[in-house]
């Protein structure tokens, strides 16, 4: 079992406190490098999400909103304390995610940097008057709290998706409830406890309830008390949201999924490029919505890329993360495992080439480990184009003409990630203005950061996160005239 001086409670916490886990009804979280149970978690009943929704109700001030400054204070408290604690908040994510040590670590940073960017920019929702004095009135612009918004996230990124949410919640003086992914919950543990420790939050402020996404979904989408929900996580689930909220017409903030493409046109460096294109692809194993998921290479380089990305990943390790000297840790799960296995045998069956890699039938069995793999010769009537792999699979297409490639990159019903490799200042402009995606990196496979919103176009999502656009997610504009 794991230990942690960050782990003392396996249990959720409501007003303030950590909860009793009465019913004693728990679920096991693995690591996935070892396959071995490392802790067993409350898994909390209706009753106990209804009572976090009332804590929420109880924290949440209108007449008498939490002061700018007081805001402040608990977004620089919580980023003090992430970097403070940033080796054992990242250890305890490697060890129930699997990805390498190092990279969890700078996930922590990453979460940071979105308390920070917050806290320095939250001026921003301060009340200000409109010049001039239109209809005879002076006009004031305030930014009233949502209420008490529900916080979803995934388990690809334990920590970085609750801080993109939390951060503008808390700027915003919305209370919330936070549901973590059941294969992760062990990171939000702990920033829970760093918060009930170093952050003067009021009771009910924050909320962490764990379990049954069936049970606890039901729940935060019925309640009239919940007028916001924030989730990051599959297409299908976004739906399935939207319809279930559609009655109270809840305000809804959705980061769906992705089929990134990964454009090289024939002017592009080619070693910035591939060095990109590792660094995008291989994070997490390949399992983030924002990865490269469909190379599209012009058919003149097609052969001298392929070269490079094979010299680099022939190179890249694979093993268990908290050792911290390897590049990809395992995938999340077997049915993870399974589905990138399925997408490269459907591909070399189609007749796909193996540029790097290995074989399916050489993976091996009983392991969650899959290494990075390269295929060229990759055609549209392919599972690894029409689906989002979520793995270390890299498919390449070649392509002749812009117009060609900007048509296939946008044949998805997806729109998050998306990236332009060339020198063409001009060519670059129009591919990013023809592309349907709500991020178009340019010569760079960098995913967010905290100044820019992020966020999705399609069915990739609704609403941004980071940036000032996503600081006023959880606010209302309320308009006050007053006259004379």
């Amino acid at each position: 079992m794991i230990e942690s001086p960050l782990l003392g409670k396996m249990t959720g916490y409501i007003g303030g406190r950590w909860t009793d886990n009465e019913q004693g009804n728990t679920f096991d979280v693995y690591n996935p490098a070892t396959g071995k149970v490392i802790a067993q978690v409350a898994s909390m009943p209706e009753s106990e999400v209804k009572a976090a929704i009332e804590a929420g109700k109880s924290a949440l001030q209108l007449t008498h909103p939490y002061s700018i400054e007081t805001r402040r204070k608990w977004l620089e408290d919580i980023r003090d304390a992430l970097r403070a604690n940033k080796e054992e908040v990242g250890r305890v994510l490697c060890l129930e995610h699997g990805k390498p040590l190092n990279e969890a670590q700078g996930e922590v940073d990453y979460a940071a940097g979105f308390f920070d960017y917050c806290s320095k920019n939250i001026q921003a929702l301060d009340a200000h008057e409109l010049p001039g004095k239109p209809r005879d009135c002076t006009w004031t612009v305030h930014y009233r709290p949502v209420g008490v918004t529900a916080l979803i996230t995934p388990w690809n990124f334990p920590i970085g998706m609750i801080a993109k949410k939390l951060s503008a919640a808390l700027a915003a003086g919305c209370p919330s409830v936070i549901k973590p992914a059941s294969e992760t919950p062990l990171t939000m543990i702990a920033l829970f406890e760093l918060m009930d420790k170093h952050v003067g939050l009021p009771d009910g402020m924050v909320n962490l309830v764990m379990g049954k996404a069936s049970v606890i979904g039901k729940v935060l989408c019925e309640s009239p008390d919940v007028p916001m929900l924030s989730f990051t996580g599959s297409t299908e689930v976004g739906r399935k949201l939207v319809v279930d909220t559609a009655d109270q017409i809840k305000k809804l903030a959705l980061e769906l999924g992705g089929n990134a493409p990964f454009i090289v046109f024939d002017d592009a460096n080619l070693d910035a490029a591939a060095d990109n294109l590792i660094a995008n692809k291989f994070r997490g194993s390949g399992q983030t919505c924002v990865c490269a998921n469909r190379i599209f290479v012009h058919e003149k380089v097609m052969d001298a890329f392929g070269t490079k990305l094979a010299e680099r990943v022939n190179k890249m390790t694979v093993g268990d993360g908290i050792a911290g000297d390897v590049d990809l840790g395992p995938l999340i799960n077997k049915a993870g495992f399974d589905k990138v296995k399925r997408h490269l045998e459907d591909a070399l069956n189609k007749g796909a080439a193996l540029v790097a890699g290995k074989q399916p039938g050489d993976l091996g069995e009983g392991h969650l480990f899959f290494p990075p793999t390269v295929i060229s010769g990759v055609t549209p009537d392919m599972c690894c184009l029409r689906e989002e792999t979520f793995g270390p699979l890299v498919p390449m297409a070649s392509f002749r003409t812009e117009e060609e490639v900007i048509e296939a990159g946008n044949d998805t019903e997806f729109g998050l990630a998306s990236y332009v490799f060339t020198a063409d200042a001009e060519r670059a402009q129009r591919v990013a203005a023809g592309l349907r995606f709500g991020h178009v990196g340019w010569n760079t496979g960098s995913g967010p950061t905290p100044e820019a919103p992020f966020g999705g176009m399609k069915a990739s999502g609704i609403g941004r996160e980071g940036g000032l656009e996503g600081l006023f997610e959880f606010v209302e504009a309320q308009t006050i005239p007053r006259g004379f």
